[in-house]
Parts: C-alpha cells; sequence; structure tokens
C-alpha cells in the first residue's frame, strides 16, 4: 500500500458522532495528593489511566445517587 501525495477529501463524508452523550470536557479540579496517589496506584494495578478511574467511580456515585456524608464539626471559640 502506497500513500498518495494528495488526498481529495471533497470524497470524504461527514459522519455524525455515535456516542454524543460519551463526549468529555475538560474541567480543572483541585485534589489531594494523597488521592491522587491512591488512584494512580489503582491504575497501575489494574491497567487503566487513573483520570479514567476517576470518572468511573464518578459515573458509578451518580448512576446510583450517592451523596456524600458531610459532618461540620464547630470551630472552638478562642478567649
Amino acid at each position: 500500500m502506497t500513500l498518495r501525495k494528495e488526498y481529495d477529501l471533497a470524497k470524504l463524508s461527514w459522519k455524525r458522532n455515535p456516542y454524543p452523550k460519551r463526549l468529555k470536557k475538560l474541567v480543572t479540579i483541585r485534589l489531594d495528593t494523597d488521592l491522587i496517589a491512591y488512584f494512580k496506584k489503582l491504575g497501575w494495578e489494574t491497567g487503566l489511566p487513573y483520570q479514567r478511574l476517576i470518572n468511573l467511580y464518578l459515573r458509578d456515585c451518580a448512576a446510583s445517587k450517592r451523596r456524600p456524608s458531610i459532618r461540620w464539626l464547630k470551630a472552638s471559640k478562642t478567649p
């Protein structure tokens, strides 16, 4: 098989993305370093990129409608 020097792009047909709901959006979040280390280690053990593992975990949380349990501690009064 040889490569052509030029290709006629007018012959290409446009196709709709079959996975529009699965598109990813780049966001910036701040995570604790120990949390990143945990997912990186898990990624190394499973052979999956750690970002994918975080995404899968968050997807599972959203699918099961898991909510975080947050307990706020009252700040101590200083004299």
